[in-house]
Parts: C-alpha cells; structure tokens; sequence
C-alpha cells in the first residue's frame, strides 16, 4: 500500500500558471499504473494559460467555480463537475468565482513535460 499525504506533496507553479501538488506519478512513486494524479488550484480573478497535452485528462473540481475552455467549447464549472479533456486539445480553467477553485487532474498516460504545450 502507497499512502502520500496532501500536505507532504511539494507545491508547486505548473506550466500552465496554476499551484499544484502532484499525489502520484508512476515514475516517481512505487506504483504500477498507466496515469497521474495531481491537486491544482487557481485563484479569484485567475486562469490557466492555454495549452495543450499529448494525453487525455480528467478535471474533477471539489472547489469553487469557473469557466472550463476546451477547444471552441465554454462551459460553466463547479464542485462536483468532472471534465474529460482529450488528447491535443487547447484547454484553460478560469476562475470566476470569489473563492479558489480546487481541482483534481489525472492526466493519462501519465503527465511529461514533454506532453505539454503552451498555445
């Protein structure tokens, strides 16, 4: 059994502006699985820069509201809302709330700077 605890997880400024701490990550931790599990936040008033991965990824937001971009689709966004983001696609998370926005990311295959394109 693997247990990492949220506040034992290096924070950190990911590519795309928002703060994240990576939970599992199957080339840093004794896992046997294909993807990677991060917690991101993006404050009031802020928004991811656009980007794009090589792989697919699921948003599963626990806090906070906003506006998802994915390509030329809008959405409004809120707890409970889970995004399925597919592969290449340009993609950001606005804010628009007054409080954080929180958000879990698994990225699959797992995440690679490589992966991630600035658009």
């Amino acid at each position: 059994m693997l247990v990492k605890r949220f506040a034992g997880c290096d924070e950190i400024v990911a590519g795309d502006g928002c703060r994240l701490r990576e939970l599992l990550h199957p080339d840093r931790d004794p896992v046997d699985c294909r993807y990677s599990l991060a917690v991101a936040r993006v404050e009031p008033g802020d928004s991811t820069r656009p980007h794009s991965l090589v792989q697919s990824e699921v948003y599963f937001l626990f806090r906070g509201s906003g506006r998802m971009h994915v390509g030329d689709e809008t959405e409004p966004v809120g707890p409970g809302d889970a995004v399925y983001i597919p592969a290449g696609a340009v993609q950001w998370l606005e804010n628009t709330g007054d409080e954080p926005v929180e958000f879990c990311c698994i990225v699959d295959p797992a995440w690679t700077a490589e992966g991630e394109k600035t658009a």
